[in-house]
């Protein structure tokens, strides 16, 4: 059996609703354009099962041997933001169905 890796949730309130939040992906550079990407946070309301894939642009490249960005080192008002800007968008935190991605701003909008 395979052993994965999972991220720590963590809870939020966005507009009187309740959301859980992870870090799905850290930021990745690369001398490859292709490769690089931004970091990613997967959200979704407490009481539902949909997840909204928040995908940030990829930032400034941290110095050389800078600690790894970790979960607890994002803002919540950044988050909250971004989930915002998906409800906005016109994602249906209760509804069912696959994760669905969207792209926000480095300031969650």
């Amino acid at each position: 059996m395979a052993w994965t890796r999972q991220s720590a949730e963590f809870e939020i309130e966005v507009d009187e609703d309740r959301y859980v939040w992870r870090l799905q992906r850290k930021p990745r550079w690369s001398s490859d354009p292709a490769e690089r990407r931004g970091m990613a946070i997967a959200a979704r309301h407490a009481e539902g099962q949909r997840e909204a894939i928040l995908e940030f642009p990829l930032g400034s490249q941290p110095r050389l041997g800078a600690p790894q960005l970790q979960a607890s080192q994002i803002a919540p008002a950044l988050v909250a933001k971004a989930i915002a800007s998906a409800v906005a968008a016109g994602w249906e935190p209760l509804s069912r169905g696959k994760p669905v991605v969207f792209e926000v701003d480095a300031t969650g909008g």
